[in-house]
Formats: C-alpha cells, sequence, structure tokens
C-alpha cells in the first residue's frame, strides 16, 4: 500500500477547513493536518506576501486523481498548488488508513 501526503494551499483557515471536511467526508483521506504559513510568489507581474494555510491530506496514492478532481469543484484559487509527497508510513497506521478510505 502506497500512502501520499496531499499539500494543498488555502486563502484562510475556513477554507482549509472546508476543504479537509469535504474530503473526509468523502473518504478520500484518512487525516488533514491544517496549519497557517506565509507565502511568497509572483502573481499578475508583482511580487506577493501572503498569509495561507496548508492542508496536508493524509491519504492512499490511489486517490490522488480523485482528490484533485474535488478540489477542482471547491477550491476558491484559480491555480491551487496540490503537491503529492510519497511517505513511508507504519504498518499499524497503513492498515487503518486503508479500512477508513474507500
Amino acid at each position: 500500500m502506497k500512502m501520499v501526503w496531499i499539500y494543498i494551499t488555502n486563502p484562510s483557515e475556513a477554507v482549509a477547513n472546508k476543504v479537509a471536511v469535504h474530503l473526509i467526508k468523502k473518504r478520500l483521506g484518512v487525516c488533514v493536518n491544517i496549519f497557517p504559513i506565509e507565502s511568497v510568489y509572483r502573481w499578475g507581474g508583482k511580487i506577493t506576501k501572503e498569509k495561507e494555510w496548508v492542508a496536508i491530506v493524509k491519504t492512499l496514492s490511489s486517490k490522488r486523481n480523485i482528490i484533485e478532481k474535488e478540489l477542482s469543484k471547491i477550491h476558491p484559487y484559480t491555480i491551487p498548488c496540490i503537491a503529492a509527497i510519497d511517505v513511508s508510513i507504519n504498518k499499524k497506521y497503513g492498515k487503518w488508513a486503508e479500512r477508513e478510505i474507500k
């Protein structure tokens, strides 16, 4: 079983929580960690510094494409950052995740 953490930037804590609850309700993730960050990037030809919130979805790698499709329906960013990071997980956690994620 292969797991990934899907890293998603969000404009607010409320949006990060909405994303988390949506994915957990659909059983696409087993857990979502949410925390504040500061991002610096170029947008519209200008350097921008913004406060954002990251949601890290712990899920099976087989759910990555489905999660991207779900986010395209609910995420407010024109181009959201959705990055999958392969992780090595302990067996007990992995078995629990498989039972929880459909």
